[in-house]
């Protein structure tokens, strides 16, 4: 390897790139194929970044249309009398192109032609005519399009409304926060912040660090800096430090088909685009710069390592077999951190079991309270009546419990990945990355509430039969009665007839009721357990996931160690077989690796 010395200057200077290729480059030349895919996929991570800013917010707000003004063309429906339903992607491309994702894992994606992507992203969605019996129902819709905003590999992220934080659409978009760069959330210069809007603004900050709260529509209603003071107000009571920022959608769209840059100064736009860009997209690219020289650093100080024990073996003979041992009683820890015994293997095990036990019972805690809310909702009412609320409340109430546990299977594995980091002697930091934490909607989507239910009350023909045979009925008992003992009731017969008809009716009604309760409960038992089923399968298969990338991460740190230690072992040995004039001769060549792989440390640690 051949490189350059560079001054302090040079080095702060390096870009990320340079750096991974100059450390691909050395590690190819010192034989270290392994080091090289790992800087490799430090550089895949470079090259292809994602940064996703999800859009959120109640419907109705403007999200749809910020999207379409952020990248200038008109790539989400927007209309009066339709709201987004699915999740829309818009992200850059070399065409402006469509794509349906599709359930699965990894998710699948099928062309649409980009005039349809309105049929799946609105409330309307399904498939379209003459698509066939029972398509897929996309869990998102994907558009890319040639636009400088999204070049550096920018997300935008347009969630379906909140609905209130019990909605499966609010689950869903705090699903998608959970895994976001950065939140935009939206709400109208119509009207305050309302106590919803503030608690999902107090979810989303929980999941995500970069938020921002923009009110929009500022060009339709002229008292919106009132209503700027009123939401700053509200966020300072709720102890939320957000940015708030003021834009029209509309004046900018006109300002980018007119180029008028004054117009678009007045839109507001040029803090949001701050915000998406710098802040935002800046942050993300720090992290990766970072990431890439803590990747290289290790990589030196392996390399460095290697060369260095050999060194100091050439220049003290003598203390050879001392560098010797050592070495072989590193590589006997390093060995053991291979096997199954290793501490590291035993918390990642045991962490994996107890967390699978303990998120499994965290859901089907969570499920037996909705299961009792429902009962007690069920008691107090005629599923006749209220059938169609609860199948919407259930839902509503399901998906929030969902978010609740895949968020609690979130944080106890990131302190997992944590632990066995630590008893590895080795940062856990880049292991996870982010877990996905999925969106129930699929679930909810896939699981349907199907009931067996006789929601229909008796008409009004069904309660005359019903009263006219419980008259009959009892008339006719009574008047065999009287007339066995000699008694002619005449009227008095007609009025006991009526009696017992009426009582008859109501009890008719009554059994239905309880009937029909007793379904709906059966009903809703079913759902729950099919949901459970599902989510636990799907809880599951995340931390089998999740244990795989752990155990292979540390396997491969392992195997790194070994094969360094390996080669400083070999070094050392040789090195107390040479002869003076090698052993000069070795150490010079020595001294000028350790010289260039100074300077590529050197270009590596932050000025």
């Amino acid at each position: 390897m051949t490189t350059a010395p560079a001054d302090a200057a040079q080095a702060a200077a390096t870009p990320p790139g340079s750096l991974l290729a100059l450390g691909i480059r050395a590690c190819t030349a010192y034989g270290r194929e392994d080091l090289a895919r790992r800087l490799a996929a430090a550089q895949r991570a470079l090259n292809d970044p994602s940064i996703h800013v999800v859009i959120a917010g109640e419907f109705k707000q403007g999200k749809s249309s910020l999207v379409n003004a952020l990248v200038g063309a008109t790539v989400c429906p927007v209309d009066d009398d339709v709201a987004t339903a699915t999740p829309t992607y818009v992200r850059h491309g070399e065409k402006h192109r469509a794509a349906l994702i599709l359930d699965g894992d990894p998710p699948r994606r099928e062309d649409v032609p980009v005039d349809q992507v309105r049929r799946y992203v609105t409330e309307r969605r399904g498939a379209p005519a003459g698509a066939g019996p029972g398509p897929e129902i996309p869990v998102g819709v994907e558009v890319r399009l040639p636009r400088k905003i999204l070049e550096r590999g920018m997300v935008l992220v347009d969630t379906p409304g909140v609905g209130g934080l019990g909605s499966t659409h609010a689950a869903a978009s705090l699903a998608a926060i959970s895994m976001a760069d950065a939140v935009i959330f939206v709400t109208s210069a119509a009207q305050e912040l309302t106590a919803s809007e503030v608690q999902f603004l107090r979810k989303a900050r929980a999941a995500c660090d970069t938020v921002i709260c923009l009110i929009s529509k500022t060009d339709f209603y002229p008292a919106w800096r009132r209503i700027r003071e009123l939401n700053e107000a509200h966020l300072r009571r709720a102890e939320l430090a957000l940015p708030v920022l003021t834009a029209s959608s509309a004046l900018r769209m006109h300002a980018v088909k007119a180029g008028d840059r004054e117009i678009n100064a007045e839109s507001g736009f040029a803090e949001v685009v701050e915000f998406v860009s710098g802040r935002v997209g800046g942050g993300v690219e720090q992290r990766l710069a970072e990431h890439v020289r803590d990747e290289v650093l290790a990589v030196c100080d392996q390399l460095t390592a290697t060369f260095a024990a050999e060194r100091a073996a050439l220049l003290d003979p003598a203390a050879a077999r001392r560098i010797v041992a050592e070495l072989e009683r590193t590589r006997q820890r390093v060995e053991s951190l291979k096997t199954s015994m290793a501490r590291w293997q035993q918390t990642l095990n045991d962490g994996i079991a107890d967390l699978t036990s303990d998120i499994d019972h965290d859901l089907r805690s969570r499920m037996r309270e909705v299961t009792r809310e429902a009962d007690d909702s069920i008691d107090e009412s005629d599923p006749a009546d209220t059938w169609a609320e609860m199948q919407t409340w259930l839902r509503a109430r399901i998906a929030h419990e969902l978010v609740a546990n895949y968020e609690l299977l979130r944080v106890r594995a990131g302190e997992l990945s944590e632990n066995v980091g630590e008893h590895f002697r080795a940062g856990s930091d880049g292991v996870l990355g982010q877990l996905t934490v999925h969106s129930p909607e699929p679930v909810l989507e896939r699981t349907r509430l199907e009931h067996k239910i006789d929601l229909e009350k008796m008409k009004l023909r069904k309660q005359a039969m019903v009263a006219l045979k419980s008259a009959y009925g009892g008339t006719l008992m009574f008047t065999m009665l009287a007339s066995m003992a000699g008694i002619v009731l005449g009227p008095i017969g007609l009025g006991i007839g009526l009696v017992m008809g009426r009582k008859g009716l109501r009890e008719e009604k009554q059994r239905q009721e309880k009937a029909r309760q007793q379904q709906a409960r059966n009903a809703m038992r079913r759902y729950c357990d099919e949901v459970t089923f599902v989510v636990g399968k799907d809880s599951r298969d995340t931390l089998r996931r999740i244990h795989r990338r752990l155990r292979d991460h540390y396997t491969g740190l392992a195997e790194e160690l070994a094969r360094s230690n390996a080669a400083a072992l070999a070094g050392a040995e040789k090195a107390a077989r040479r002869g003076r004039t090698e052993r000069e001769s070795r150490v010079r060549d020595l001294d000028a690796e350790l010289g260039r792989l100074a300077t590529l440390q050197s270009r590596a640690r932050p000025s």
